[in-house]
């Protein structure tokens, strides 16, 4: 028997995506059993901040001892948006538009910046983040119309920017695909960061675009240990397969950097220059690096994580954190949100710095040099075409 505590919290105004009929026993509260979430990174489910209601699981033990719990599986809703390239002004980063083809991400990486915006929704940013997804079928049919419009000034459009745009639903519904395609024909430049060697599949699309000056690539690779990535990263490609993934763009002539990103101190940080040395090797000319970002929710489920993944480093690991935000968890300061400050980002900085002259990367900065000149609606059925 399963008992459920509930008390009144403030409901959020701005949910978009009703939650669907049909949910586990626990849903929104700690997951029954390790193996109902096995292949999951989070290790708990509590409901997104807006909600009016909190449920804490209990099992008293009685008529369930024997049973087998029941599997998370994966659901993939349809989401209804009207617009598809999201706006910043964020002064810390190197793009001002991009697209996210999902909502969600099925490689629940435990670290993930972006677990907080499934509370938006109504949901978890916990395990819901990573099984409850959301999918944007009509992106490509929106992303023309916006392209067309006649106020429009072509920026490069960075892709992975939230969550994966090569997670595991895209072998099926291949909206970032349709997304690509859409901005080749119109000769529109593209970023792209991932974590998944499904990317291969686009070279396609990807080599062509490069060719004009129009597409870069960079995958995220945050150890060399296939153990340790895949606790952190459990459905993310294995750190070979991203390797491989990099080494294959390089030779099709696409531009790729590598991400060393999150580096956590205690648990990955000693794993930098070994990173850039084999990317390096895989034929990538540039490199850049980010700090563990703890916001939000993803403090307490990243906390959770170091106690059931690995009991031994959680101090050694949260230490050197605080010490990189002024004693907090997090700071989201601009400027040092991506870096942290502090003797410990110092010592980063230089290592990272050092690392990539020694191995002959960042010579040549891309950021920003991609080709927007280019940029062309394509004709119209009918459309009689420019003399140029």
């Amino acid at each position: 028997m399963f008992y459920f505590a509930a008390y009144r919290r403030r409901m959020s105004e701005h949910r978009k995506v009703a939650k669907p009929a049909s949910q586990p026993a626990w849903e929104g509260s700690t997951a029954p059993h390790p193996e109902a979430r096995r292949g999951r990174g989070a290790v708990t489910n509590a409901v997104g901040r807006y909600e009016p209601e909190a449920r804490e699981y209990v099992d008293d033990g009685w008529d369930n001892l024997d049973l087998e719990p029941p599997p998370l599986r994966t659901t993939v809703q349809v989401d209804s948006t009207r617009t598809i390239i999201a706006r910043n002004t964020s002064p810390d980063i190197g793009f001002d538009r991009s697209i996210n083809p999902y909502r969600g991400c099925e490689h629940g990486c435990i670290y993930c910046f972006a677990r907080p915006t499934h509370a938006y929704l109504g949901l978890s940013p916990g395990l819901d983040f990573e099984s409850r997804l959301f999918a944007k079928p009509n992106a490509a049919e929106l992303l023309t119309k916006e392209l067309k419009a006649p106020k429009y000034r072509c920026r490069p459009i960075a892709m992975g920017t939230n969550t994966d745009p090569y997670q595991p639903i895209e072998r099926e519904h291949k909206i970032t695909r349709s997304v690509l395609e859409v901005l080749a024909r119109f000769n529109h430049p593209v970023t792209m960061v991932t974590k998944s060697a499904l990317i291969m599949r686009d070279i396609d699309i990807l080599a062509p675009m490069a060719e004009k000056n129009l597409a870069r690539v960079a995958l995220s690779v945050t150890s060399l240990d296939g153990h340790l990535a895949r606790k952190m990263e459990p459905r993310a490609s294995t750190p070979s397969r991203r390797l491989l993934a990099l080494k294959t763009l390089s030779d099709a002539g696409i531009p790729t950097a590598v991400m060393v990103a999150p580096v956590i101190p205690g648990l990955n940080d000693h794993e930098v220059e070994s990173i850039l040395t084999a990317a390096r090797d895989c034929g990538v000319r540039e490199a850049g690096y980010v700090m563990l970002r703890l916001p939000i929710e993803v403090k307490d489920l990243f906390r959770e994580w170091l106690d059931d993944a690995v009991p031994t480093k959680a101090a050694k690991v949260m230490s050197p954190v605080r010490s990189m935000r002024g004693g907090l968890d997090y700071d989201a300061e601009w400027g040092t949100r991506m870096r942290g400050t502090g003797p410990v980002a110092d010592v980063l900085r230089a290592r990272f710095k050092l690392a990539c002259a020694r191995l002959g990367l960042n010579k040549n900065e891309y950021t920003g040099n991609l080709d927007c000149t280019r940029f062309r609606p394509p004709p119209e059925a009918g459309q009689q075409l420019q003399l140029i």
